[in-house]
């Protein structure tokens, strides 16, 4: 009878690296599209933040602001500001999901859409019935799991860490682009 190595009693998935994948569901164009249908131009006016607007936006939503630049674009009709379109990435369990927020000028989220989902589970975060839950919602609501956002068996991590993003990105809202807005007259 032959003996087996060592090595060959150690599971695969110990020994494998962590494969990763990466569906991408919509480009920037179309989420904006989506989220802003009757706009008619939509301006990259990206953010740069200060350490004292960082602070803010953390104590405002609870979370970590990760970055110091936040791409936004703003969603025009006829010159008009109709909201804020703003590509945002969380860690699902292991890798970032990349997601869109619509947030209109008086702080309301318009909606979400997934960009890309680079993790093995939890894509079901992309179902409309799942985002459509932000729809309406301020940064005054809870944004907690099972409390006004129903979690989904299997990806409670991707449900939490945009629910958590969401919620960022109403404070980043409120403590900078309101005051662009008015700033800039639109």
């Amino acid at each position: 009878m032959r003996s087996l190595s060592p090595l060959a009693l150690i599971p695969a998935a110990i020994v494998a690296p962590h494969m990763a994948f990466a569906t991408e569901y919509l480009t920037v164009p179309q989420a904006q599209k989506a989220l802003f249908p009757d706009a008619d131009r939509f301006e990259d006016v990206t953010v740069a933040l200060d350490a004292a607007q960082i602070e803010a936006i953390e104590k405002l939503s609870g979370m970590r602001q990760r970055w110091k630049k936040q791409p936004v674009w703003r969603a025009e009709k006829a010159g008009t500001t109709l909201g804020w379109f703003i590509v945002d990435n969380v860690v699902g369990k292991h890798e970032f999901i990349t997601y869109a927020a619509g947030i209109t000028q008086d702080g309301h989220v318009a909606g979400i859409e997934i960009l890309v989902y680079r993790e093995t589970h939890g894509y079901e975060i992309r179902n409309a019935n799942w985002r459509d839950q932000f729809d309406g919602k301020t940064l005054s609501d809870p944004f907690k799991l099972d409390v006004d956002i129903v979690n989904i068996s299997g990806a409670t991590l991707s449900c939490r860490n945009v629910t958590d993003g969401v919620k960022r990105l109403l404070a980043l809202q409120q403590v900078v682009l309101a005051k662009k807005s008015v700033a800039d007259g639109k």
